[in-house]
């Protein structure tokens, strides 16, 4: 019932000319557009857009378009695809912007390594990873990497097709394959459990912060008139996070209000499932955000880890 209410909502946008995942601001102060795919949400050490050093300053106000390319020397950056697609870039990696429609979002792994969270997709949304000339297509909520130094597509959480001269193959969760075009590849499975990965963890990181600026902000939004679900900016962490209509967790454990914070400020506990066994800690609990989420065990932030 809550995916056809998102379906009308952005049908009816749709019909009036409106973008789905633009939004309003609070605030007159803030000085990043509204989001769309390939908006830069942030940046930490060396990175660049075709050349152009970029940096904290050009979060929300810099977006990549067709064929842009980002580079990250010493540093790692975070990109906007459709809305509740986190795409992020390791270091000494970059890719290249190749559509940033929002019914077709393609991005290309030049070199390095990237990872996607991906925490709301809905059918209207084709987003595509090309990676050593093989386009691998995300179907389901989860969390991905790819690697161009050793081209592959790994599935921690979700699902994936990867087009193999004229065929898709599906691969699952805690599956990877190797990437070689028009060479159908078998998928073969392995430990979806990276203790000491940089980008895992990073993105684990990044993705409790999300969460943490999703709690900060869904409360400013319980009255405002017109909400869609979609990208809304944070002034107080100063970047984009994810508000839907219905509460949910990332793929690392870390709990999402829904707009205007139904849980009336108390927030609700975190509770998820990542591979059949299910998570503790991780979201919101008494009105703030509860660190020790994710996978419990190690290699994980603010006391979490993986079991």
């Amino acid at each position: 019932m809550k995916h056809w209410r998102m379906l009308i909502a952005l049908a009816g946008l749709a019909i009036l000319g409106m973008p789905a995942y633009s939004a309003d601001f609070p605030s007159s102060a803030n000085p990043a557009q509204p989001a769309r795919p390939g908006t830069l949400n942030y940046v930490e050490g060396v990175a660049s857009i075709d050349g152009r050093p970029v940096g904290r300053q050009s979060v929300g106000s810099t977006e990549l378009n067709a064929g842009d390319e980002l580079t990250t020397g010493a540093g790692k950056a975070e990109v906007l695809l459709t809305p509740g697609i986190f795409l992020r870039v390791d270091s000494d990696s970059s890719v290249k912007m190749i559509s940033p429609d929002l019914a077709q979002t393609q991005v290309e792994l030049d070199h390095g390594r990237a990872a996607v969270e991906v925490d709301q997709i809905f059918p209207q949304n084709m987003v595509q990873i090309i990676d050593s000339g093989v386009t691998t297509q995300l179907m389901k909520t989860g969390y991905y990497e790819f690697d161009a130094n050793n081209p592959q597509a790994m599935v921690f959480e979700g699902k994936a097709e990867v087009e193999f001269g004229n065929r898709w193959e599906a691969v699952k969760s805690h599956h990877e394959v190797a990437l070689v075009a028009g060479d159908r590849q078998k998928t073969t499975d392995f430990d979806a459990r990276p203790t000491g990965d940089e980008l895992y963890n990073w993105s684990s990181l990044r993705s409790r912060y999300l969460a943490e600026a999703n709690n900060q902000i869904a409360g400013e939004y319980a009255y405002g008139p017109g909400f869609n679900p979609g990208w809304y900016w944070d002034p107080y962490m100063w970047d984009y996070t994810y508000l839907g209509w219905d509460p949910f967790f990332s793929p690392f454990g870390w709990g999402f209000y829904p707009w205007g914070g139904f849980y009336g400020g108390f927030g609700f506990y975190g509770r998820g499932f990542y591979g059949g066994r299910e998570l503790y800690g991780g979201g919101f609990h008494g009105g703030g955000f509860r660190s020790g989420g994710g996978f419990h065990g190690g290699g994980g932030f603010g006391g979490g880890g993986r079991r």
